[in-house]
Parts: structure tokens; sequence; C-alpha cells
């Protein structure tokens, strides 16, 4: 019987990948010698001959841009989570060869909230409109008792914010991208931006903010995040998001509960410190 115990991401670019860090740490841990857990610089038209060439000591995949919708038509069943916001991060090779695929980045948001004691909040803002802000409104259908805000940077993205709702049963309104400051005031915001696109912000943080997820994890921390936790807002970073949803990920492809969420953090924080030196 062959034993599965191969693991990787993929995606392009994918040389900042922290996800080996993060995976491996989690393996060591947990006494699993013989996985292994690489990264393979993946883009959409290669990907079909990627998947049919892996053999049966593969367990599973991490997927990042720009594979997670194009992966959809390639498995044998896809979660309703990952349905819900037509985006796969985690692919699960069976036994028999099926390909499951899941989407760990929305419990993942919402395992992080938790964590920081945010389990229901009366409203939320949303900054961005990208695919990242999907998922977040899709744990905000979970968390958000009342009216998402989203603040976008043309009408294009405001209909697709506000089709997104629909689709997930979030109540939202769009509101231009000049009046983002406004945003601060929420009790959570979510800012799902490029690095860079929140900086101007930072100076309009109010006295006493509530919680901030921002979902960049390199350079950290933005400015942004530095402006609220100097003002006593609670802050949540990207590595928060990387590290819950990668621990659903780990438990699903080795089948090991629960997996380290400590030992991990530490590894991709002492990554990401190294990084920066």
């Amino acid at each position: 019987m062959t034993v599965r115990h191969r693991a990787a991401v993929l995606g392009s670019p994918i040389a900042h990948s922290l996800s080996p860090v993060l995976h491996r740490a989690a393996y060591a841990d947990l006494g699993l010698t013989e996985w292994t857990y690489d990264r393979h610089e993946v883009g959409e038209a290669a990907l079909p001959a990627f998947l049919d060439g892996l053999d049966a000591t593969w367990a599973g995949l991490s997927l990042t841009m720009p594979l997670k919708r194009a992966v959809i038509p390639l498995l044998d069943e896809v979660s309703a989570t990952a349905r819900s916001v037509e985006a796969v991060n985690t692919v699960v090779l069976t036994e028999d060869g099926r390909r499951l695929g899941d989407n760990t980045d929305i419990p993942g948001i919402e395992a992080a909230l938790r964590e920081r004691g945010v389990e229901k909040t009366e409203s939320a803002a949303v900054l961005g409109a990208g695919a990242t802000a999907s998922s977040a409104l899709a744990a905000l259908a979970r968390v958000c008792t009342g009216e998402v805000t989203a603040y976008v940077r043309s009408p294009e993205r405001a209909a697709e914010m506000l089709q997104w709702g629909e689709r997930l049963g979030v109540s939202v309104r769009t509101a231009d991208w000049s009046r983002a400051a406004e945003a601060l005031t929420a009790p959570l915001v979510i800012a799902t931006t490029p690095a860079g696109a929140t900086d101007a912000l930072a100076g309009a943080v109010p006295d006493h903010p509530g919680t901030l997820f921002d979902v960049l994890y390199e350079p950290w921390p933005t400015p942004l995040a530095a402006a609220w936790s100097g003002r006593g807002g609670t802050v949540l970073g990207g590595l928060d998001l990387l590290v819950h949803q990668a621990v659903l990920q780990v438990e699903r492809m080795t089948g090991r509960t629960p997996a380290p969420l400590a030992a991990m953090r530490a590894a991709g924080e002492a990554a990401l410190a190294a990084r920066t030196r």
C-alpha cells in the first residue's frame, strides 16, 4: 500500500510563499517525519498537466493566485464553502484518486477573529473588492449580524460586491474609496487591499478604534495597523489568516487533529523576522 505523504503549494509567483514554513513546522510537531511539503511555480496553463502527473504518494495541495478558480473544473468534488466564493485554496487527494476542493480562507478568517474575541459584530467595513474581499464577506456572513459597508474604487467593483453580498446572504452597501476614512469607525474593519493602499488612512484612526483585520503580512505592520495598535485597537494581520487557514489544511491533508497552531505561528513569525533583517 502506497503511503500518502507529499504536499505542496502551487501558484505564480510562488517564491515568497510562507506555506512551506508553516506546514513543515506542523509535520515536525506532529512527528510526521516522512511528510514533505514543497512549493511549485505553476500557472493556469500548466495546472492540468501538473495534477495529472501526481502519483499516489500525494496527499494534498495548497493553491494561491492565479489557481483558486482555475482548478475548479479539474476537481471531482468542491465543498459548499468553496463554491460560495468560486475559489478553492485546498485540494485533498484521496486514496482512491479523487480530487476534493475546499476553501480554508473563509473559516480561517472566522477562526482568527474568534481567537481575538470577535465572535459577533453588529456591523463591519471591508476595504477593497478583490478575491480576498469576497472571502471576507463569506466569513462576515457568519459573524456580522447587521450591515457591511464595502469601500471600493469603481462602480464595477461596487456592483461585484453587491452581487457577492446577495449571493452570500450579507446585507452590503457600497461607498466610494474617497470616503474610506469613514470605515475606521466601524467595530470591525477588514482591509483586503494591496500594500500601500491604506497607508493614507493611518492618520484617520479614531481615538478608540475597534478591531482591524489587515490581510497583509509583509511588510508588517502596515502604517494603518501600527496606528491602529497605537490607539489601543485590536489588530490582526495576514499571518493570523495564513496560520489559521494552514491549520485547517494540515488537518484535512494529514487527518491529524488538532494541528499545532502555536508551533506554526512561531515558525511563520521567525521566517518573517528573518526576511526583514
